[in-house]
């Protein structure tokens, strides 16, 4: 690969060089904000004198197309030859030494380091230079499929550490035929900005997490008396023991499997709870749908652990989960008589009662309705009659009976069972060990959990992490927190935004495709909007005659000052 950025055209003497800026700049501030290359240097130093690239400055174009085109390892120095060589941190004469091998090298060096005090120095710095609240943090997981056998990424001991185990497991992806990793992250509830990752075995259970994930937190953040938001992986006795135990403060869902949640569903059907209104707000979705309220109680019982049992009760909840019980009867009701008419046809394939009831249970299982459908396989006969010989039948024509034995299914709905679980619709149970919150403040930020589901979607979809086909799984960990500083660095230029146009009064932008406006502008949009930006330089026999800045629309140079960036950056030697 040679030295040439862009695309050059020859007039005579004259050379134009294009050089593609695209959202780099931007993210560029951002990353000097975070010192992360020095950070990195810091603690993946280069201490091979043959290594013409330092690892850092590979580490730094990694992220940076991550962020940026989500180019693979192996097209790292096509990507940069097409921008800018600065925009990557990156003199001219270090283009040639860009490649699959020296990325590859730098994530091995990224292996070996301490990643946690990498990770601890990170969130520090974006902390202090953004002013993030670490008063409330939400964790939760999500599984990375792989391409291919893995047959030696066992949890081996590489260069002396422990690498991920790849293996199959509950897959998230709903592609159980692949191998996986567990993502494991946790969020800040102040614009979800991730402050905590790491991997564990494919096959590794949640429930047995959060110990450690906890661990992380507190050191990473210098502190215990953060607020842990969890799904109700959390709610297991060893996990919440020890949290609680270390003086952490713990906000979870219970369980169905929990003896609290079957309690107070079985106290409802004869009593009427006291709700307290949280929230009555339109329909989310539907202009002209019924209200989204929502209510909580303290229940009178606390839980096993003597801590406070908060339950939710939702109105739109109550509708979709009476719905969806509708539609699972109907389709149960549906597969049962299709199982019936096989059986009582003219032609039944011969069945065992025992095989008759295994496919009722799967299909019941299936659609979760055993406890509402009830069915039954009764042994039936049928006779038919026909003359013992040819001819017209006449008074003396003699007949013979044939008999033939068949199931048939007989079904009938539990209305008991449906009007006992209607009762509790639309409510589920929070757990908490920090009795001074009351109700509402537990449902707020147990409400505030999704977010990071929007971290996962985005790492998957915009980033495009899956399917994973590096070979060397030290490595696989290592781009798994490039990844996670990406996340970081994206998640931190949507808040920035956000608390400007907030700041500003601005209840949207004009940055979708033909201006359409967004009151919550992504990343991905913001990278958009600057895509096509790019710096011309005339050349004479390689010397600058002159230089054709990027010129900037209103919208663009609207947003470099709500994230307080200067215009100068997408010009020349600023």
């Amino acid at each position: 690969m040679g030295k040439r950025q862009g695309r050059a055209v020859h007039v005579d003497s004259l050379t134009l060089r294009v050089e593609r800026l695209g959202p780099l700049p931007i993210i560029n501030h951002f990353v000097e904000k975070l010192d992360l290359e020095r950070t990195l240097d810091r603690f993946v130093p280069t201490d091979d004198g043959r290594v013409k690239l330092p690892y850092a400055k590979a580490l730094g174009v990694f992220l940076r197309s991550v962020l940026v085109e989500r180019e693979p390892i192996y097209r790292q120095q096509e990507l940069v030859s097409s921008f800018a060589p600065d925009q990557f941190g990156l003199q001219t004469e270090l283009i040639d030494s860009v490649g699959d091998d020296a990325v590859g090298r730098a994530l091995s060096r990224l292996f070996d380091a301490d990643r946690g005090a990498i990770l601890t120095s990170v969130v520090i710095a974006a902390t202090e230079a953004f002013s993030i609240k670490i008063d409330e943090l939400h964790n939760d997981s999500t599984t990375i499929h792989f391409c291919g056998q893995y047959k030696t990424a066992g949890g081996r001991s590489i260069r002396g550490k422990k690498a991920p185990y790849i293996t199959y497991g509950y897959s998230k992806d709903h592609r159980p035929d692949l191998k996986q990793l567990l993502f494991i992250m946790t969020t800040t509830e102040d614009g979800a900005v991730p402050v905590q990752f790491r991997s564990e075995a494919g096959n590794c259970n949640d429930s047995r997490t959060h110990e450690e994930s906890w661990n992380a937190l507190c050191k990473a953040t210098g502190r215990k008396d953060f607020l842990y938001v969890a799904d109700s992986k959390l709610c297991n006795q060893e996990a919440l023991d020890y949290i609680d135990k270390h003086g952490g403060r713990i906000v979870t869902v219970i369980p169905r499997s929990r003896h609290e949640d079957s309690e107070f569903r079985k106290w409802i059907q004869d009593h009427e709870p006291e709700w307290e209104l949280v929230w009555d707000r339109p329909h989310p979705r539907r202009r002209y749908g019924p209200r989204d309220r929502w209510w909580v109680r303290r229940h009178h019982i606390p839980s096993l652990e003597g801590w406070p049992v908060i339950w939710v009760y939702s109105s739109l909840m109550k509708l979709k989960q009476q719905q969806t019980r509708r539609e699972r009867i109907a389709k149960a009701t549906e597969q049962v008589e299709q199982l019936n008419q096989k059986l009582t046809g003219p032609r039944p394939r011969k069945r065992k009662r025992r095989e008759i009831y295994e496919q009722i249970e799967e299909i019941l299982a299936g659609n979760k309705v055993t406890r509402y459908l009830k069915v039954k396989v009764i042994a039936d006969e049928e006779h038919s009659f026909r003359q013992a010989t040819r001819g017209r039948p006449g008074a003396k024509t003699r007949y013979v009976r044939k008999t033939r034995k068949f199931f048939r299914l007989e079904w009938t709905l539990d209305e008991e069972a449906i009007a006992h679980d209607r009762k509790s619709d639309g409510m589920y149970p929070l757990l908490t060990n920090d009795k001074s919150l009351s109700p509402a403040q537990v449902l707020e930020a147990h409400k505030r959990q999704p977010s990071i589901e929007k971290r996962f979607s985005q790492t998957k979809t915009v980033f495009e992490i899956a399917p994973v086909f590096l070979k060397n799984e030290d490595r696989v960990e290592a781009m798994f927190f490039v990844y996670f500083l990406a996340l970081l660095v994206q998640s931190l230029i949507e808040r920035e935004l956000r608390l400007a146009m907030k700041r500003e009064g601005l209840e949207s932008l004009p940055i979708y495709p033909e201006e359409r406006h967004s009151n919550r502008p992504t990343c991905e949009q913001v990278f958009r909007l600057f895509s096509i930006a790019q710096r011309n330089t005339l050349l004479d026999h390689g010397r600058t005659v002159r230089v054709f800045e990027t010129e900037l629309t209103d919208l663009q140079k609207q947003i470099l000052d709500l994230l307080e960036i200067p215009h100068g950056v997408y010009r020349a030697h600023t």
